[in-house]
């Protein structure tokens, strides 16, 4: 029988872990300087929701990351989880399910819910982001839609957990430079927001193996 190395038992174990610090997990993947939301800002942000989508195959337990269209007004050529805006009166896990659900083809019926990261600020486009975690019996049959995702990225959690893979340089950002933290997959370099979530999650995964 094969080892699955995070069920998902474990990774809901993982989600509540008691007295967890959430912004030095996120802060290991903070890139510097990082805009933070002006009080005098007229309104809320903009809500919006991603999924983190987990599933087992051949030994392994993998996370899917997307590729934006280098073409889009928003993010564009960035690595991203699945996601997008809230609609009018949807609940945040539902916006996740169905972004999911449109960019990747990932039915939300095959999906289990296993709980939620905290939400994060996105200064440029002044997004209110709620990632939440979801499971899927065995590697799912994906259909991208390519009008938004211009490759699907399906990566080991051992990759991520790596600390080799976790890599950082100085860039220039809108004519400033910027101390970038990012975990290299391949030929991509997953920063920003992604990678801050993607920090605390993985971060909250290694404290559970602290633990026990």
């Amino acid at each position: 029988m094969v080892q699955i190395p995070y069920s998902p038992d474990v990774i809901q174990q993982a989600l509540n872990l008691p007295d967890f610090d959430i912004l030095d997990a996120q802060l290991k993947m903070v890139p510097v300087p990082r805009g933070v939301r002006l009080p005098d800002k007229p309104g809320r942000p903009r809500q919006g929701a991603v999924l983190l989508l987990l599933y087992a195959w051949e030994g392994e337990t993998y996370l899917v990351l997307t590729r934006r269209r280098d073409d889009l007004t928003s993010h564009a050529g960035q690595i991203s989880f699945p996601g997008g805006r809230r609609e009018d009166g949807e609940p945040l896990v539902q916006t996740a399910l169905r972004e999911a659900y449109e960019e990747v083809g990932v039915n939300p019926a095959a999906l289990t819910l296993l709980g939620e990261l905290s939400s994060l600020y996105i200064p440029p486009s002044d997004y209110e982001v709620h990632p939440f975690v979801a499971w899927h019996e065995g590697r799912p049959v994906f259909n991208v839609h390519d009008r938004e995702v211009a490759e699907l990225l399906e990566v080991p959690l051992a990759h991520l957990l790596d600390a080799a893979n976790r890599v950082e340089e100085q860039w220039e950002i809108r004519g400033y430079p910027v101390q970038v933290p990012f975990f290299q997959v391949g030929e991509h370099k997953v920063w920003g927001a992604t990678a801050m979530m993607l920090s605390e999650f993985l971060e909250r995964l290694q404290a559970l193996n602290g633990a026990e």
